[in-house]
């Protein structure tokens, strides 16, 4: 099984809580113990387990990776502008697993799963879920 979430992102830099979809991909498998990886397609974007409990910490991530990477001073900007964000998405990297015990997302209270938006506004990004079922598993 596979399925695709699609994600508008409305800003250039933003973090979007996907968790919810990722867990309704999940319940949709009926797989109750194994992994669920989840990709993001696109050069410029990038997935992060990150604190859900309010937005302070997404602010926080953003604020320093434009502190670490700021736009406007790489090569490929001479291209089209986004070398920054190539950048920040090669270093937050493009994949999450999370382990599926007893059927829900092994995330604890306080994760969530957060498609990592470097180079919007986009109308369309795609991330990739698929929850593979653990092969030892009775049942």
């Amino acid at each position: 099984m596979r399925e695709t979430i699609l994600i508008k992102s409305t800003r250039r830099e933003e973090l979007i809580d996907i968790t919810e979809s990722v867990r309704a991909i999940l319940e949709q498998s009926s797989i109750q113990n194994g992994i669920m990886h989840v990709y993001a397609q696109g050069a410029t974007a990038a997935l992060m387990v990150q604190e859900n409990w309010d937005e302070s910490v997404q602010l926080d991530v953003v604020n320093l990776l434009r502190k670490l990477i700021p736009p406007g001073v790489w090569l490929h900007d001479a291209q089209d502008g986004n070398g920054d964000s190539h950048l920040k998405a090669g270093l937050v990297g493009p994949s999450e697993t999370i382990p599926i015990i007893d059927g829900q997302l092994g995330l604890s209270r306080w994760q969530n799963i957060f498609f990592c938006e470097f180079d919007g506004p986009r109308t369309e990004r795609r991330v990739i879920c698929t929850p593979i079922d653990d092969p030892d598993e009775e049942g």
